[in-house]
């Protein structure tokens, strides 16, 4: 059901105030150190001074001026940042302080405020089975409180999650390199291949939501269990022990296997937990790239 101007507009302020403070006070200068800019543009030419590397001598300007000039260069720091945000059923769901959609909203609105807080240009694809949400990169507050309210105010087309298509959709539409999130529960297979061309081509960080219910199943006894993503129904035996270490033990062997894919894919990852704060996971792997 889609909800009033009113209740939106709220909802938008409300994921503002709380994420725009953490990406001022914690982000910012971790966000600069991870995500460095493309390389280093020509600033200024100034006198030579001792200590300075010959190389940098700009030989046209010290023949005009009859004595040695160097050529200054600044790390080039507008980046384009772009988000790919997983929004297929499996993310409604979540136990306890949140679902997982309203983590990943918030953790796309920190990561868009940080960007704009170094003058970057944000974008975003929404997806689940199919592109439900291209939104080009732009810059600016009006901008990001727009990729917000998409994320909060979007019913999708599609269940399912389908992530190589989220992929070769980025890769066709944002030629240049970019900083890239790709914001998801990966409840997905088979998408290692363009995984790898995007890992190549762009700098892909993989953000991964998870909620405590993807793991351990309550001992409640027999339950109807519903895969978001297909609809289908099925019971699940929660009462009984071994059924819910077979289920424990799937989920770990899953989460064993993305991580040795991101790594083989040259990946960093992240794990955030819908009832556990997002800062610290955030700001590990924000010192580990610094």
């Amino acid at each position: 059901m889609t909800m009033d101007t009113k209740e939106l507009i709220q909802r938008v302020r409300r994921v503002e105030l709380k994420t725009r403070g953490l990406s001022d006070r914690i982000f910012s200068g971790e966000y600069h150190s991870a995500f460095k800019g493309r390389g280093m543009a020509f600033s200024e030419n100034r006198e030579y001074q001792h200590g300075d590397e010959i190389r940098t001598i700009d030989w046209n300007v010290t023949a005009r001026m009859g004595h040695p000039y160097v050529k200054v260069f600044e790390e080039e720091r507008e980046l384009t940042v772009f988000m790919l945000i997983d929004i297929s059923a499996s993310n409604a769901t979540g136990s306890q302080q949140r679902s997982k959609h309203e983590l990943i909203t918030e953790l796309s609105a920190v990561l868009a405020f940080s960007a704009m807080g170094n003058n970057d240009k944000v974008g975003a694809v929404l997806f689940s089975d199919r592109i439900e949400r291209f939104i080009p990169p732009k810059k600016g507050r009006s901008h990001i409180l727009r990729i917000i309210r998409e994320i909060i105010e979007i019913e999708p087309i599609g269940t399912k999650t389908d992530i190589s298509f989220a992929l070769e959709h980025f890769l066709s539409a944002m030629k240049k390199r970019t900083i890239a999130f790709l914001i998801s529960d990966f409840r997905d297979r088979g998408f290692e291949k363009t995984l790898k061309q995007a890992g190549r081509r762009h700098d892909l960080v993989a953000l991964r939501v998870t909620d405590p219910l993807d793991r351990t199943v309550p001992a409640v006894g027999w339950i109807p269990i519903q895969d978001p993503e297909t609809g289908l129904h099925r019971w699940f035996n929660s009462g009984n022990g071994q059924s819910r270490k077979k289920h424990d033990a799937a989920e770990r062997e899953r989460e064993a296997e993305l991580k040795e894919m991101f790594a083989r894919s040259g990946v960093d990852q992240a794990v955030l937990c819908t009832h556990r704060p997002y800062v610290q996971p955030l700001m590990q792997l924000f010192d580990r790239r610094g």
